[in-house]
């Protein structure tokens, strides 16, 4: 099995408490919901599989909650209308070994048509055995990158991102950066998925991107710049150390539909059946606190590894971090604009890929 070890892990909030990621994925559930009706028409149109004995399906980036659970329910009843034979159901949920699987294995329905399994590991890598799988779902997870590329937090390199926490508004160097770790990453994703999605299986990726052609300065990624200027602000008041907010850096990269066909058609192995973009209906100020919260339980984990953050000293953060979202709004709002989802249906090629 392949493994690299410089893939670093970075969970969602585990528990169940105000600020985990249970209680604050209802955004994500969005894509869940519109992506229902898309899975049903592909697995009926574009899945080639004659009727299986056993049907293997994973979600990769599954994280904690019943957004995973819709999502499998979904591909669940879609595939068992198609095949009249009645097959059984493997279901995998993957995420990093750090993630909770414990709370989403005690929220799993009691009845349900699948078996279950936990399969940890990073999606940048190797996970099934070669030709298993059917059906491969992955939705809000693939805008993480495998880890911060080293360029940015090299203080010797032109890409030294000093004094901020993401590409946004940064030196073109930076973006550079970040691009490159995304191609590398998306790279060693699709080659992985083509060797474990049988001929004729179905890939559905659910990325959070942007439009085509829109700077870095017009992204939403001005939230991230948002928060780290509210590190900066900590550094000010003695909180935390300088060299520790210059030295941090988010792993996440928005890319574009663009750059995500030209990915699947350098890797080869699978054909683009559908492509439908979701775009962003903005963002209220009502809605600012919600916004702050789910972000918290998105980033809580990472931020508290590189920080050693208390609970106390969090609560101070993402306060601060909402009143500023507060102050930033109409700037923020207008970029928000240029954000939407992507939503991918790829058909693994008839293609036999050399061992």
């Amino acid at each position: 099995m392949d493994a690299k070890s410089e893939t670093k892990s970075f969970p969602m909030k585990g528990g169940d408490d105000e600020s985990s990621y249970v209680n604050n994925s209802s955004l994500q559930r969005k894509s869940v919901d519109l992506s229902k009706e898309i899975i049903e028409e592909a697995i009926s149109k574009n899945l080639s599989i004659e009727n299986p004995k056993t049907f293997w399906i994973a979600d990769l980036g599954c994280s904690v909650g019943s957004n995973t659970l819709v999502a499998v329910r979904n591909i669940v009843e879609a595939a068992d209308h198609k095949y009249k034979s009645q097959p059984e159901f493997q279901v995998f949920f993957n995420d990093h070994a750090s993630n909770d699987f414990n709370t989403l294995f005690l929220s799993l329905p009691s009845e349900r048509r699948y078996f279950a399994a936990g399969v940890p590991g990073s999606f940048y890598t190797r996970l099934f055995p070669r030709s298993s799988l059917h059906i491969v779902y992955s939705s809000t997870a693939l805008h993480w990158l495998s880890q911060v590329p080293k360029e940015v937090v090299d203080i010797n390199s032109s890409a030294w991102n000093k004094g901020r926490i993401h590409y946004t508004d940064a030196p073109n160097e930076v973006l550079q950066a970040y691009s490159a770790q995304y191609v590398t990453d998306m790279e060693a994703f699709l080659l992985a998925r083509a060797h474990e999605v049988v001929c004729g299986g179905l890939m559905f990726l659910v990325i959070p991107g942007v439009i085509d052609g829109t700077r870095d300065s017009q992204t939403d990624g001005g939230f991230f710049d948002v928060l780290g200027s509210c590190l900066a602000k900590m550094a000010k008041m003695g909180m935390v150390e300088e060299a520790k907010v210059d030295s941090f850096n988010l792993p996440v990269y928005h890319t574009s539909p663009k750059e995500v066909i030209e990915s699947v058609e350098k890797n080869g192995y699978f054909t683009i059946e559908r492509l439908e973009k979701m775009y962003s209906t903005g963002i209220s100020i009502d809605h600012i606190q919600i916004f702050s919260d789910h972000l918290r339980a998105g980033l809580e984990v990472i931020i508290k590894q590189h920080f050693g953050f208390s609970k106390s000293d969090l609560d101070i953060l993402f306060d601060m971090y909402t009143k500023r979202l507060v102050d930033s709004f109409p700037t923020l709002a207008k970029a928000a604009e240029k954000s939407l989802h992507m939503f991918f249906v790829l058909k693994r090629k008839n293609i036999t890929i050399a061992h």
